[in-house]
């Protein structure tokens, strides 16, 4: 097994296991909103089949958020 950090969180996974299949273990809601960085680097979602997940990769799952400010009428 091959420890990473995903959001924060140690886990535990198989060796080679893809960044696509590292996202449907994780339940990721709406994964096609979610940006994905690995090591700081963020994966173009063409690569994420291809992408193998290594021992000691920190993963992050962010969502950007859209909004506003409120106007004071």
């Amino acid at each position: 097994m091959a420890k990473i950090t995903v959001n924060g969180e140690v886990q535990e996974v198989q060796p080679g296991l893809s960044l696509t299949e590292l996202i449907k273990q994780n339940n990721v809601e709406q994964p096609e909103m979610v940006s994905v960085q690995v090591n700081d680097d963020f994966v173009d979602r063409t690569e994420w089949d291809a992408l193998e997940i290594k021992e000691g990769d920190v993963v992050d799952f962010l969502y950007f958020m859209g909004g506003g400010r409120l106007s004071e009428e």
